[in-house]
């Protein structure tokens, strides 16, 4: 017998409902029932950080936070970053500075910076290395990350 339960939770600004089975994830239910796959499935234990959404203002690992934890919740995935159809000032700086590579840990990489620069609006490198020590690159794109959230930073003071 599959227990089943209602999920109610706001996402990219949107109210949604979803009916999700006991021990589905956060991320289950983003990209199977919601089909946002820009939030990306990869080690599925919380060590790679690919799946990083925000959820009441806080990033989590989605993979860790069953459905039924973010009833009621507020999320925010890479979806809801771009506005109007170009890329925000981050996106772009990851462009520019060859952070996106294979692009498989860029929504997550991405989410976290925007974390990061939304408490921090100019950030030293140590303080960006330390906030994206959470989001795996196996490109090695570590540099240009850091980078891009340099210039990210830098752009709002244009």
């Amino acid at each position: 017998m599959t227990h089943t339960r209602t999920i109610r939770l706001t996402v990219n600004g949107t109210t949604r409902q979803v009916r999700a089975e006991a021990g589905h994830t956060l991320l289950d239910l983003l990209r199977d029932d919601l089909e946002l796959t820009g939030t990306k499935a990869c080690c599925l234990v919380g060590e790679c950080g690919a799946c990083t959404v925000s959820m009441n203002g806080r990033i989590v690992d989605s993979c860790l936070v069953l459905a039924a934890e973010a009833d009621g919740a507020e999320i925010t995935t890479i979806e809801a970053v771009a506005a109007g159809g170009g890329l925000d000032p981050l996106q772009q700086a990851f462009l520019d500075s060859g952070a996106v590579q294979c692009g498989y840990c860029t929504p997550g990489q991405v989410m976290a910076a925007r974390d990061l620069l939304a408490r921090v609006p100019h950030p030293s490198v140590a303080q960006i290395q330390d906030a994206m020590a959470g989001n795996l690159c196996r490109c090695g794109c570590y540099r240009q990350i850091t980078e891009a959230v340099q210039a990210a930073a830098a752009a709002v003071d244009r």
